[in-house]
């Protein structure tokens, strides 16, 4: 599979705005990029920690998958991403060796980057994001 960092940490909230007050005013961070992707219902916020960015997720409607998420288990931690070459052979390679997919092949996500899930059930609990850059 080919994990080279993680990619990203990403955490549900309920007001982006507010989210990101505390991320800048308590922890010091900076917020680099706010986006919204049409297509998952969300708006998100980008802050670096080093290598690795946290990203906040705000629901666009309460329909969407972090809407749900909120509704059923509250703001926090939502997934944790993995940067690797190609997110469409590493799900594959997931699948191979018996893990459930959400996505059967990578999609468009945040900033850019082609992105595909894998569903807890089979991950220890943890919404596993893998996540490549276009080639």
């Amino acid at each position: 599979m080919n994990i080279s960092h993680i990619e990203h940490i990403g955490i549900a909230v309920e007001n982006l705005e507010e989210s990101i007050k505390y991320y800048e005013g308590v922890l010091g961070l900076k917020c680099y990029s706010i986006e919204e992707v049409a297509d998952q219902k969300v708006k998100t916020a980008f802050f670096m920690v080093g290598q690795t960015k946290i990203e906040l997720l705000e629901s666009t409607s309460p329909d969407g998958p972090i809407g749900k998420f909120i509704a059923k288990k509250g703001q926090g931690m939502h997934h944790i991403a993995f940067a690797v070459n190609d997110s469409t052979e590493a799900l594959k390679l997931a699948e191979e060796r018996g893990v459930t997919l959400i996505d059967k092949t990578s999609r468009k996500g945040a900033e850019g980057l082609n992105i595909g899930f894998l569903h807890p059930k089979s991950t220890q609990g943890v919404l596993t994001e893998l996540c490549s850059k276009d080639k």
